[in-house]
């Protein structure tokens, strides 16, 4: 699925249970010393998603372990975003000169659950969530709007260093699988005692447009699950020599 989501240069993996075609990094199993199973079986097939990724790119392998906030650590001069959900691990990677920042969040096909889309969505979203359903009734679009402001946020915090709300982001869909979304910043109220800071400039934040900043992507929906990706484009035009191959699938 996730190959009909992301741009050119952009090394994708996904797998659709826990098999892993690797024993794990012992560096990596450590971050989840003492969790439970499933949940150390989960992280790691997400991980190793990561690891094709890189692999594709032809990065010198080694252990994906966190960031102080709990992100993924990505190797010098490379960008990625990893997601995973019932039934679902994935992976995307980029040469950080060529996309800037990444964004991959996967959801179940199903729809929120009651009262979530009020605390999420602005009026002009569930207008469109709401118009979206009339028209197309077979996808869950409130989950799909939560899925792409889930994709904004995967790309603009590890560039900004910077918590937003899911108000921040404004989605627009389109029923043919294109999603646009600006962040408004400024909608975050800063926490106590602080005033607002404006997001670091710089690779990875797209130019903002009178005040906010534009992403795009994609989305797909199938097999009980929906994707959406956005990725920023980097300093470099064009796709590097060694293009990243298809979608490296992991297990059936």
């Amino acid at each position: 699925m996730i190959e009909r989501i992301v741009p050119a240069g952009v090394a994708r993996a996904e797998a659709f249970d826990d098999v892993l075609p690797a024993l794990p990094d012992p560096r990596e199993l450590a971050l989840l010393r003492g969790r439970p199973e499933a949940t150390v079986r989960r992280f790691a097939a997400a991980r190793a998603c990561a690891h094709r990724c890189l692999d594709q790119l032809a990065v010198l392998r080694g252990p994906v372990l966190r960031t102080a906030d709990g992100g993924p650590a990505w190797p010098s001069g490379v960008v990625g975003s990893i997601t995973h959900c019932a039934g679902y691990r994935g992976a995307v990677a980029a040469r950080a000169e060529v996309w800037a920042a990444l964004g991959v969040d996967a959801e179940p096909a199903l729809p929120l659950p009651p009262g979530v889309l009020g605390l999420v969505a602005t009026g002009p979203e569930r207008h469109m969530v709401a118009e979206l359903s009339r028209s197309s009734p077979g996808v869950p679009w409130d989950r799909l709007l939560f899925s792409a402001k889930e994709s904004v946020y995967k790309a603009w915090h590890p560039a900004t260093g910077r918590w937003i709300g899911t108000r921040a982001v404004e989605v627009a869909l389109t029923p043919d699988g294109g999603l646009t979304a600006s962040v408004r910043p400024e909608r975050t109220p800063p926490p106590p005692g602080r005033g607002r800071s404006a997001p670091a400039g710089g690779s990875g934040v797209p130019r903002p447009v009178r005040g906010a900043y534009p992403y795009t992507g994609r989305w797909q929906v199938g097999g009980g699950l929906l994707l959406t990706a956005v990725a920023v484009p980097g300093a470099r035009d064009g796709v590097p020599d060694g293009t990243p191959r298809p979608a490296a699938r992991l297990s059936a």
